[in-house]
């Protein structure tokens, strides 16, 4: 069974902005906090923001003030709005629970050009 399915992604200039979206299976999406990470080539993944079932959202410092993370419970997908990207957001980008599961998605490319 696949948990978390990851799109929107793509290439984009620096300043630009993407909408990533995660489908996610109802039993984790109604039960778990939801986040987004990221891993640049080389690097570890990283954590950038969650959201809890009631609202209650976190970002990191390299993130916020650009990323906006919200779900849709009708739905059960949770978003990123990204804005203001630059060349470092460039990394493929995942969603999964918070704390994470051992299962993860194909997750989704992002590429910002400089």
């Amino acid at each position: 069974q696949v948990h978390f399915v990851e799109s929107g992604g793509g290439l984009v200039q620096a300043g630009g902005s993407l909408r990533l979206s995660c489908q996610v299976s109802r039993s984790i999406f109604t039960t778990n906090t939801l986040g987004w990470f990221r891993q640049a080539p080389g690097k570890q993944r990283e954590f950038l923001a969650h959201m809890r079932r009631f609202g209650i959202l976190y970002y990191a410092d390299s993130v916020k003030g650009r990323f906006t993370i919200s779900r849709d419970n009708a739905k059960n997908t949770v978003y990123l709005q990204m804005s203001s990207l630059k060349p470092e957001d460039t990394a493929v980008y995942y969603c999964n629970a918070v704390p994470p599961m051992d299962f993860w998605g194909q997750g989704t490319q992002v590429t910002v050009s400089s």
